[in-house]
């Protein structure tokens, strides 16, 4: 498909793995323009309380009335929708008045038990788009349930300049170096695990959000490196770790996450719950590490920081594997383009 002149509105949050899949289609030669739908409703944080809550399918008025005005008389080859808890029926109606396609890729789990009514809005629409991208094999079902016909599954991505390996100098290794590390938010299963590592003798560095919040606070307080970091400091953060643990959300409905994917492409070494997502993705032993359970876990993190060789062996035939098989966004993002040619064809 020639991207040249290939024009695409491109609906989501102006910020993280969203932005990377923005930037993707400009790199593959797509004429992007990119409208977060948040910014279209007040400011306030009662906004995204009720949102995440209630669902954001209440706002459709005032994102009808904010989108018509900001759209004009601009007209695109295709919508892609990132995430889609803004999107209803009626947002689409208006969509569909200034481009061919709308397209959705959601990385969460829209019709998954976890987020409630948050994705009220993408259930709502998800029979009424040309093509759905989802993360889980059981999004396919459910979204058939729910009468929609053309679905694709993807794994996730990682990002070809956000994820990609930096420069690493002696000042920057001294200052983000650590032995076992975990780089994420907390979920209320992630505490007592994490105090379970600790307690079986894993040297544990923690960074992430709202961990003050988990009952288990005063024992991994102490291993708290800080809040929610981006751009190069995450880079840096797993490049000098010499064990990144990936951890899944089982109430997410989880196989494999981001980290899966962005820990080798920046080339640390992934040691992951043991999922067959996960087990197909790498080869145990050789291009990851995997574990059921915080024993097992902490006998694996113990013997990888034993043995440095093989520890290195094991990061660098990961991050091969990750290239070979080319989970990255341009990649997707050609596969998801390819798949809507095929459907005007």
């Amino acid at each position: 498909m020639n991207m040249a002149g290939f024009t695409v509105l491109y609906l989501g949050p102006m910020s993280g793995t969203c932005l990377d899949r923005a930037n993707a289609l400009r790199r593959i030669g797509c004429n992007v323009e990119h409208l977060d739908l948040r910014s279209l409703l007040p400011r306030q944080r009662w906004v995204d309380r009720w949102a995440w809550h209630v669902g954001g399918h209440w706002f459709s008025p005032l994102i009808v009335k904010g989108l018509a005005r900001w759209l004009g008389h601009k007209r695109f080859h295709l919508c892609h929708v990132d995430g889609g808890e803004w999107v209803t029926p009626a947002v689409l109606r208006v969509l569909r008045g200034h481009t061919e396609l709308v397209v959705n890729y959601n990385i969460d789990d829209p019709t998954g038990p976890r987020d409630g009514a948050r994705f009220t809005a993408y259930r709502q629409s998800a029979a009424l788009y040309d093509l759905l991208a989802v993360v889980r094999e059981d999004n396919v079902a459910e979204l058939n349930a729910l009468g929609a016909n053309n679905i694709v599954r993807v794994y996730r991505s990682a990002d070809e300049v956000t994820h990609a390996p930096r420069p690493l100098t002696t000042s920057l290794q001294l200052a983000w170096m650590s032995e076992v590390l975990f780089l994420g938010s907390w979920f209320p299963e992630r505490g007592p695990f994490l105090r379970d590592l600790i307690r079986l003798g894993v040297p544990l560095t923690i960074r992430g959000p709202n961990w003050h919040k988990a009952p288990e606070w005063p024992e991994l307080k102490s291993h708290w490196a800080g809040g929610a970091i981006g751009g190069s400091e995450y880079a840096l953060a797993i490049q000098c770790a010499r064990v990144n643990l990936g951890l899944i959300s089982h109430e997410n409905r989880d196989l494999h996450t981001t980290r899966s994917l962005e820990i080798p492409s920046l080339g640390g070494l992934l040691c992951a719950e043991r999922t067959h997502e996960h087990l197909a993705m790498y080869e145990e032993g050789v291009e990851a590490l995997f574990w059921s359970g915080a024993e097992e876990c902490a006998a694996t993190c113990l013997q990888a920081l034993a043995d440095e060789p093989r520890r290195a062996r094991i990061a660098q035939a990961g991050h091969d594997r990750f290239k070979r098989d080319d989970h990255r966004n341009e990649a997707v993002m050609r596969s998801l383009l390819e798949a809507v040619e095929e459907l005007v064809e």
